[in-house]
């Protein structure tokens, strides 16, 4: 494989940095724009080449020392070569160029970015990868595209204070497991009032042995309230001790008028990894909504409720639809916990659900989204049958955003605002919040 000198112009969507060579444009990952570097060419395509950094001949003037001690061989983070000014500046530009090149919408509705209160400790879940090398237990998380498993020494530092004392205790116990080589993950889940959740992924023959070890040894020692085992699909998986949720508040005066909520999620199922910024895009929501309470509002991938049952304060009634069954029992928890007699949740798929809707003749005057990385493409052609006013899209990738996007353009829907949230420091991915208004 060939070496060549380049000077990185920019960062690019995916996290590497983007320089020229011989035509092309070559990507080089934990690079910074004004560095010159020496890469080795690893991939070469007809438009473009992919680097890796073989030495940084003369440094740009943002970049810094990363913190930790696995960065650039750890995949979890990209970033923390540069300063937090320097990547806030360049998700704004990487979020604008997206919407631009994927749904021509113009920079004149893209809003300033929302920083993170903190760039580092605000991870609450993580999926911790673990292997065991020479009966040697390596617990961390994998390189980026491999499965080799990087051992994180004492901490992972955008991960949360309880997460942290959580993985250095299983450290240690996990030495006496009985099969370390058939627990390839754990999953932790915190919730911001000291609940914590383990998941632990068990591919061997012998799990009921594996739980009463488990039963046994994690309760005294590690700080958490409740264990799970899962030995192949989701399906499988079942409680070995104590509580089997962990919850996060929605503090009361968030935005005029809100009384507070506090939401909860079972194990295995999905919040935010970032409640600071959880409620940024809570306050978003709220404020682009503009409800004056009689309105109906529909909320798809609702989850447990995150943003239906804060909206519920704000409007007539809504409904929410999400095909995890298990959500939809916490969205209905979390409305009776909560005193909310205004919300409805169905388990439906997103497309089959809003056919449905359609069907019955609903109206909603607001539909809220937020679908997974993968966008939701089947679904936002039904949404114009449904009537609504308003779209507020939440997405958490750019550039499906931007594919959804024009579909509805094309609907009679028109981009009013779009902002970008910094739900993930030190990494390229980007959260956003869009609101659309139908022309």
């Amino acid at each position: 494989m060939r070496e060549e000198l380049l000077k990185i112009d920019k960062l690019a969507f995916g996290g590497a940095g983007l320089g020229r060579c011989g035509g092309k444009v070559c990507f080089v990952p934990f690079t910074a724009p004004g560095d010159s570097v020496r890469a080795r060419i690893t991939a070469e395509k007809r438009s473009f080449m992919e680097g890796e950094l073989l030495e940084c001949l003369e440094s740009s003037p943002v970049r810094t020392n990363p913190p930790c001690g696995v960065f650039g061989r750890c995949g979890g983070c990209c970033w923390q070569h540069l300063p937090y000014h320097a990547q806030l500046k360049a998700k704004e530009e990487l979020f604008a160029e997206a919407l631009s090149r994927g749904a021509r919408i113009g920079p004149e509705v893209v809003l300033p970015i929302i920083p993170a209160p903190s760039p580092y400790g605000y991870r609450s879940r993580v999926q911790l990868k673990v292997r065991s090398v020479a009966e040697e237990l390596h617990i961390g998380f994998y390189r980026q595209g491999s499965r080799f498993v990087v051992d994180i020494p004492g901490a992972c530092l955008i991960s949360n204070g309880l997460v942290n004392r959580i993985y250095r205790t299983l450290r240690t116990l996990l030495e006496g497991f009985p099969e370390p080589r058939k627990l390839p993950q754990i999953d932790v889940a915190t919730g911001d009032d000291g609940d914590a959740l383990l998941l632990f992924h068990y591919i061997g023959e012998r799990s009921d042995e594996a739980a009463a070890w488990l039963e046994k040894t994690v309760p005294d020692q590690a700080a958490v309230t409740g264990i799970f085992l899962q030995s192949g699909r989701k399906s499988s998986m079942r409680r070995v001790w104590g509580e089997d949720k962990v919850s996060y508040s929605i503090p009361a005066g968030l935005v005029s008028g809100f009384p507070g909520m506090r939401l909860s999620f079972r194990c295995g199922g999905f919040s935010q990894v970032n409640y600071s910024q959880n409620l940024s895009l809570i306050e978003t929501v709220i404020g682009w909504a503009e409800l004056k309470g009689t309105e109906r509002v529909l909320d798809l991938f609702c989850g447990n409720g995150n943003f239906s049952l804060p909206l519920s304060r704000y409007c007539g009634n809504v409904v929410g639809l999400e095909e995890f069954g298990q959500s939809i029992e916490d969205a209905v928890r979390n409305a009776a916990g909560n005193g909310v007699e205004n919300a409805r949740f169905l388990c439906r798929d997103s497309a089959e659900g809003l056919k449905e809707l359609a069907a019955n003749g609903e109206r909603f005057d607001l539909v809220v989204l937020d679908p997974p990385r993968t966008g939701a493409l089947e679904t936002m052609p039904l949404i114009p049958a449904l009537e609504p006013e308003k779209v507020i899209y939440v997405s958490c990738d750019p550039p499906t955003l931007a594919r959804d996007l024009s579909v509805l353009a094309k609907q009679g829907y028109q981009v009013v605002s779009s902002r970008a949230v910094d739900m993930f420091p030190q990494t390229y991915h980007i959260e956003s919040v869009t609101l659309l208004h139908r022309r």
